[in-house]
């Protein structure tokens, strides 16, 4: 059995703190920026591509938050909204990171007559190497806390409790951020490969992915099960699956 005591600041250095969570962004951007940057072959495209990670960067911090106020808990930021800018913190939502990627990517793509798919289709490909140090930070943290169980690799969170429980932000490294990166570079690399296709299938695979980890993750505090065993992230994602679905037939 693992008892998870990691300090979650990173770097301490007089009263600079460094928390691993701001460095899982930092390096997940960094990362997938030099990723998207290797496929891309066109000179042009490539700065092109520079200009639109600003964008990227924007739409997701505020998507990211906007999207965790709204969805996981208004009214506490109702009450205290001051902390909506304390994002050190945590408190991000993928699903509103997601929206705000869409958003700005339209308004980038527009502005550069470009076709937003390209620009989406490259953030699919990389966003799950983003999403894989996310998990890990999740984990360091003692967040997003999985369910009680008795299997060999529980893990306790000392903050949380005693009790032994699923790894579950692990689990969400391993399926939303490596095995996505696997199917999401596949389809890239396929000899039919069009425009739009993976933007449609990240909907779809990261829908189902996030369901099933959902099923070992605790629901959040503030707002539990939304009805049976239904927790927010797994509404939103099968959003996301009927969104997806919808634009591969309608494509």
């Amino acid at each position: 059995m693992f008892i998870n005591n990691f300090d979650p600041i990173a770097i301490n250095f007089f009263s600079l703190e460094i928390r691993w969570y701001s460095l899982a962004y930092i390096f997940g951007i960094i990362f997938g920026w030099i990723y998207c940057k290797k496929l891309i072959k066109n000179t042009n495209l490539k700065y092109l591509f520079d200009n639109y990670v600003t964008y990227l960067i924007v739409g997701i911090i505020i998507g990211g938050r906007l999207g965790y106020i709204i969805f996981y808990n208004p009214f506490y930021y109702i009450e205290n909204p001051i902390d909506i800018f304390m994002i050190w913190t945590g408190g991000m939502s993928f699903h509103g990171a997601l929206i705000g990627i869409v958003i700005t990517s339209y308004f980038f793509s527009k502005n550069n007559n470009q076709q937003i798919f390209f620009f989406l289709d490259l953030v699919a490909i990389s966003s799950p190497i983003g999403i894989f140090f996310g998990r890990l930070a999740n984990f360091i943290n003692g967040e997003l806390i999985g369910k009680i169980t008795n299997v060999n690799w529980g893990v306790i969170f000392p903050l949380v409790d005693n009790f032994p429980r699923h790894p579950s932000q692990l689990y969400e490294a391993f399926l939303e951020g490596i095995l996505l990166f696997i199917l999401m570079n596949i389809i890239y690399f396929r000899k039919n490969y069009k425009i739009g296709d993976c933007s449609i299938m990240f909907l779809i695979f990261y829908g189902l992915l996030r369901i099933i980890s959902e099923i070992f993750r605790e629901p959040d505090v503030q707002i539990g099960y939304l009805f049976g065993s239904i927790s927010m992230g797994m509404l939103l994602s099968a959003i996301m699956i009927c969104s997806g679905t919808f634009l591969y037939f309608k494509k």
